[in-house]
């Protein structure tokens, strides 16, 4: 079977470099695959182009070569949207269709351009598994479905067909298997594609909550549970989270989208598939209502959340982002994300210890939006001997916790005598603020950035 509706994508991208925010990395070039969903749109993943400064596209048998724009991009769902610059460019391009979720054991055609040859290339496997799993982009868990077929580089950002129809985006293969990957699903392509339609948000939301397993029976009836009730417990609530003001931490959430959540924390989705349950945000868009069924101080009640962005104390993966920091007598701050911790190599397993266990337990309060980290002492003469206090987090700024970046800016900059920061070493950086200006001077020119910040 031929399949003229997959294209190969050629990108261009350049990321921004964490050890010295207010610069970028050298350009990088790679390759991927899409296929053509529509008059003129081309479906692919958004790792694909991810940061991209240029894109190209090239249709199969074509040496021509097209200049596209990222029309719509969703980092979380790990999906893009190319629209090509030519007009004609895909007119004698038969349009390919969306199917359905397939079901287990139902023969995939994984169809892209992997590296290492310009021919197209069709791996064949079967469904082996629908659920919620982690996507290595975004760091998100969403809904997706594993195959035994090989995803190699190139390949990804292809369509995964099921007869003549796409089923699926390939995106990630799992490194512990053998010939295994996994694609985003028809759920979740729908919620993308009909979000550009709809003028949708293409951020995927969530609940901004934590939550308990309630296997234990001891557990169950301490937190007023009956025999046959189940649910999970809520453990924290989130301030900038859409179960603010409606979920309390001691609830007990029962169900979701008119979905039974049980005890191990999962829901039978569509039937068939048990697996987390917020599995059903991915059939909503930010500002969508979604009932929930809580018991409360022994009572069972419904209650409706507005869906907002999933808020993080440290962010997740971010695309097409500047760095966000401040130099201040020489004294580099960020805020920390995990593409800060990304500049050591195995930054899971070599980055501070302080960092990433925020990074893995840190949570949003509303005395703390974000985590200021010292990442760097350009050495001068009004930070000398604070050389070995760099990356360690910022508790106070003259005795008074930071909110966010701007808040510790504003806290920096309002201070006319002296600056004092502690860090979470219980180190303190004590700095002349009459003489800063001076030297912010003499550090940049010697140090070489425009910008003293970005906020």
């Amino acid at each position: 079977m031929e399949y003229p509706q997959v294209v190969r994508v050629f990108a261009t991208s350049q990321e921004p470099d964490y050890s010295s925010p207010w610069r970028s990395r050298a350009p990088t070039r790679g390759t991927g695959s899409g296929v053509v969903i529509g008059k003129n749109r081309i479906l692919t993943g958004a790792h694909v182009v991810a940061n991209a400064t240029f894109v190209q596209i090239q249709k199969h048998s074509d040496t021509d070569k097209y200049i596209t724009v990222v029309e719509r991009i969703c980092h979380d769902a790990d999906l893009a949207i190319l629209s090509v610059k030519d007009p004609n460019a895909l007119s004698d391009i038969p349009l390919a269709e969306i199917g359905e979720l397939p079901a287990l054991r139902d023969k995939v055609s994984v169809v892209g351009f992997p590296v290492g040859g310009e021919e197209i290339s069709i791996t064949e496997g079967v469904v082996s598994r629908v659920e919620v799993q982690r996507y290595a982009h975004s760091d998100r868990h969403l809904l997706a479905v594993t195959v035994d077929a090989a995803i190699n580089s190139g390949n990804s950002g292809g369509p995964v067909f099921s007869g003549d129809k796409v089923v699926g985006i390939a995106f990630q293969s799992l490194e512990e298997a053998e010939n295994v990957g996994e694609m985003v699903p028809v759920p979740v392509i729908n919620q993308f594609v009909n979000g550009l339609e709809k003028g949708k948000p293409s951020a995927i939301p969530g609940l901004g909550i934590s939550t308990q397993v309630l296997e234990n029976p001891a557990h169950r009836k301490h937190v007023g549970l009956e025999s046959k009730e189940k649910g999970v417990l809520v453990t924290s609530v989130s301030p900038k989270g859409s179960s603010y003001g409606v979920l309390q931490v001691g609830d007990i959430l029962c169900g979701i989208g008119g979905q039974s959540i049980a005890n191990n924390g999962t829901v039978q989705y569509r039937g068939k598939y048990r697996t987390r349950y917020d599995v059903g945000l991915i059939h909503h868009y930010i500002g969508d209502a979604m009932e929930l069924e809580i018991k409360r101080a022994g009572k069972r009640k419904n209650v409706t959340v507005t869906l907002q962005p999933l808020p993080q104390l440290v962010s997740r993966p971010q695309y097409e982002t500047a760095p966000r920091y401040f130099v201040y007598a020489g004294l580099v701050f960020q805020v920390l994300t995990v593409d800060f911790l990304s500049v050591w190599d195995t930054w899971w397993e070599r980055a501070p210890k302080e960092l990433l266990y925020l990074y893995h337990h840190g949570e949003l309060t509303e005395t703390q939006e974000e985590v200021i980290v010292l990442t760097d002492v350009l050495g001068d003469e009004i930070n000398a001997g604070y050389e070995d206090l760099y990356n360690e987090t910022i508790t106070s700024v003259n005795g008074h916790a930071p909110l966010n970046l701007q808040d510790f800016v504003q806290k920096v900059e309002s201070s006319k005598d002296i600056v004092e920061f502690v860090c979470s070493s219980h180190g303190r950086i004590v700095i002349n603020a009459s003489e800063v200006d001076e030297a912010n001077k003499r550090i940049q020119k010697i140090y070489g950035y425009d910008l003293d910040r970005n906020l």
